[in-house]
C-alpha cells in the first residue's frame, strides 16, 4: 500500500521518537479506532461486470470444487491485485 507525504512523515517522527506519551482517553481512542477500522474495512461495494460465458462457467466449476462461493473468488483476486500481490500478465 502506497503512502502518502502525511503518512511517510508521521512513520518518520514514530520511528526517530525516543520517548512516547500516552494520552489521557487513549482507552477511548483506541476503541474509536477500532470501530472506524472495522467499519471501513467491511464496507463493500456492488459492482456489475461482463464476463465471457466460458470463463463463467471455469469460475463456477473451480469454485464448486473449492467450495468457495465466486464472488468470494472474484473478490480475493481483485483485492490481490490492487495490493499488488499479483500483477496480470500482458
Amino acid at each position: 500500500m502506497k503512502m502518502d507525504e502525511y503518512e511517510l512523515e508521521l512513520l518518520e517522527y514514530i520511528d526517530n521518537a525516543t520517548e512516547l506519551e500516552r494520552i489521557d482517553n487513549f482507552d477511548d481512542e483506541l476503541a474509536d479506532a477500532r470501530i472506524a477500522a472495522r467499519n471501513f474495512l467491511n464496507k463493500s461495494k456492488n459492482i456489475n461486470i461482463r464476463i465471457p460465458e466460458y470463463d463463467m462457467l471455469l469460475l463456477k466449476r473451480k469454485s464448486s470444487e473449492l467450495n468457495i462461493p465466486y464472488q468470494t473468488i472474484l473478490s480475493s483476486l481483485i483485492h490481490q491485485y490492487v495490493t499488488e500481490k499479483i500483477k496480470p500478465s500482458l
